[in-house]
């Protein structure tokens, strides 16, 4: 046999930790204590190392433990691999966004990418000059787009569950009204029948008529009329600003003061937002990606910035 058949030696990092926790503490058991193991553990473990270096590391001197010459040869080497080891073994951080490079697609529909674009590009001017960002409509079915790359981070309404997807909810919103100034439905009190009596603008890319609204208007007895079908909710806005049409808009829920994420293009159009007096069910806003992203610097950072824009909490699990 030579040297290159030989096997490499099974290596234990545990017994690296170990002995350096030995030649720091010259205790057994403040060294039990330091690896969170008891004291008869760390006992046979210290016998295992002087079989190995066939040297007996620490030695009584009356009441205490005095490492021999080899032992303290090699506790700054220990010291070192230890600290090598956590480095190797710890997750990746202290990513310097300004060193990025490259570019970072997302896909989301018109009226998300708005409220993310403006912010998203300040911050990248801000902290991460050497990253572009491409917004993409859902345009692709998101699973695979971003299992093969073509999309690094769908944010929106997430509707599809892939065992590999990693998912993360950012807000939660509530359905509103949204009207030109000086609409009939801006005078007086609100109620359904008023509210299904108008004329609606719906939002579907499949080109549907229907949605939660009218399985709430159908509990009470109402339909409304759906007078034009578009594919974006931008140009939706656009058209409640300039006829009587009603478009639906989320914003932030009851009690919270803030207008909500969503909102602003609402805003730059004058239109009022007006509470629906229906029990809609919510609107909650995350992202998905695949995971072989999550560790990547660039796109943690992509992510922060997207929570951040959002006003959103971090979620307590790994970003």
């Amino acid at each position: 046999m030579n040297s290159t058949d030989r096997i490499a030696p099974a290596i234990d990092a545990n017994l690296a930790v170990a002995l350096d926790a030995l030649l720091a503490e010259q205790s057994v058991t403040r060294a039990a204590a330091r690896m969170r193991t008891s004291p008869a553990a760390m006992s046979r473990t210290l016998g295992r190392l002087r079989r190995i270096l066939q040297d007996p590391l620490l030695v009584r001197a009356g009441q205490t433990m005095v490492p021999t010459p080899r032992a303290l040869a090699l506790r700054d080497e220990a010291a070192t691999v230890v600290h090598r080891l956590g480095a190797l073994l710890s997750p990746a951080t202290g990513v310097d966004p300004a060193a990025l490079r490259g570019t970072l697609s997302l896909q989301a529909a018109d009226l998300v990418g708005a409220a993310l674009a403006a912010g998203l590009l300040t911050l990248a001017g801000q902290e991460a000059p050497g990253i572009s960002l491409r917004f993409r409509a859902e345009e692709l079915e998101a699973g695979p787009a971003l299992r093969d790359g073509r999309v690094d981070l769908e944010v929106g309404a997430i509707d599809h569950v892939d065992p590999e997807t990693r998912v993360e909810e950012l807000v939660t919103l509530r359905m509103t009204a949204a009207v030109r100034p000086g609409h009939p439905l801006t005078e007086g009190p609100l109620t359904a029948a008023r509210f299904a009596a108008a004329e609606h603008v719906a939002v579907s890319r499949r080109g549907r008529f229907d949605g939660p609204v009218d399985a709430a208007l159908a509990e009470h007895g109402l339909s409304r009329r759906v007078a034009v079908v578009l594919p974006g909710h931008l140009a939706a806005l656009s058209l409640a600003a300039r006829t009587d049409v009603v478009a639906l808009v989320p914003a932030a829920p009851d009690g919270d003061s803030s207008p909500g994420p969503l909102t602003e293009q609402a805003s730059v159009l004058g239109l009022r937002l007006l509470d629906i007096p229906l029990p809609l069910p919510p609107v909650t806003i995350g992202m998905a990606w695949h995971p072989r992203h999550t560790s990547d610097g660039a796109h943690h950072w992509l992510r922060t910035a997207v929570r951040r824009v959002l006003g959103a909490e971090p979620s307590g699990r790994p970003g």
